[in-house]
């Protein structure tokens, strides 16, 4: 529902029929269910007959994953119209009596139409840079409901099927990391801090937010913040964030805008990008 609602939000902005999109990809941890798919249901609730899909699940980065791979359609000449949605309901899988991680998350989507550059427009993605560090799995995930330990009266009983999360170790990993993301990609593109126009990064904790931006010398105000508001969404942060952005006038045609990301798995993610309206 939530990713359905996005997606029509992102549709109307465009001036566009939910007919005319050609793919689907909804990235989310917490899918309505096991199958279908949440792509298939979104594609019924909003109409769009023509379209196929599919889930992407890749935790906090997982929205920068699916624009990169939507990108990839759109760059070969497949498709024209392609929707990217991150929809996540958090508090499904919180553990009420735990602290630790009840009031850090919360439930949000947004989505993104990807289309094809004009002719002599220097707009769209420019580069990305996605990484996956299978080690840190046991750091943060959700044990109960998949194969491995298929949901039984034991599993419930463990509370196997809440978030689980060692924070120390989370929050060194994504501090380091997002910090490597951006220098990485403003090195490859021989950049500065100055040159950015707009940061966006995961909405997961202020301090590496903060840390982050100044370490490679963003303008504090061209940094998008709104954990305040919503709480980690998880794949839902970054387009939420760019609708805050768009509003405050953080966000117009011609910006050059970084995104970065570090989620689960521990899966990392940047994004280059040319606003392109």
């Amino acid at each position: 529902d939530l990713g359905a609602r996005a997606a029509e939000a992102a549709l109307l902005q465009r001036g566009i029929d939910a007919s005319e999109i050609d793919l689907i990809i909804v990235v989310t941890v917490t899918p309505d269910m096991f199958f279908p798919a949440t792509a298939c249901l979104v594609q019924h609730k909003i109409g769009a007959r023509k379209a196929w899909g599919f889930d992407l699940s890749a935790a906090c980065s997982g929205f920068l994953y699916g624009l990169t791979v939507g990108a990839q359609f759109i760059v070969s000449g497949a498709h024209r119209k392609v929707l990217v949605i991150g929809s996540d309901v958090m508090s499904s899988i919180l553990n009420p009596e735990d602290r630790t991680t009840l009031v850090l998350f919360g439930d949000g989507a947004g989505a993104v139409l990807l289309e094809p550059t004009e002719d002599g427009e220097d707009v769209g993605i420019l580069d990305y840079y996605h990484e996956v560090d299978g080690s840190g799995g046991e750091s943060l995930y959700m044990p109960g409901g998949g194969s491995l330990n298929p949901s039984s009266h034991e599993t419930v009983d463990q509370k196997m099927h809440y978030v689980h999360q060692k924070g120390p170790q989370v929050f060194k990993y994504a501090v380091r990391k997002m910090e490597e993301l951006g220098k990485i990609m403003l090195d490859r593109n021989n950049l500065t801090g100055g040159d950015i126009d707009t940061f966006i990064s995961h909405q997961a904790n202020l301090r590496i937010i903060d840390a982050t931006a100044e370490k490679l010398g963003f303008d504090p105000e061209r940094v998008i913040k709104n954990i305040d508001k919503y709480g980690n969404t998880t794949a839902g942060t970054i387009p939420l964030a760019m609708c805050d952005a768009i509003a405050e006038g953080k966000l117009k045609k011609g910006d050059l805008v970084l995104f970065t990301a570090v989620g689960a798995g521990f899966t990392a993610a940047s994004v280059l990008v040319r606003w392109a309206f």
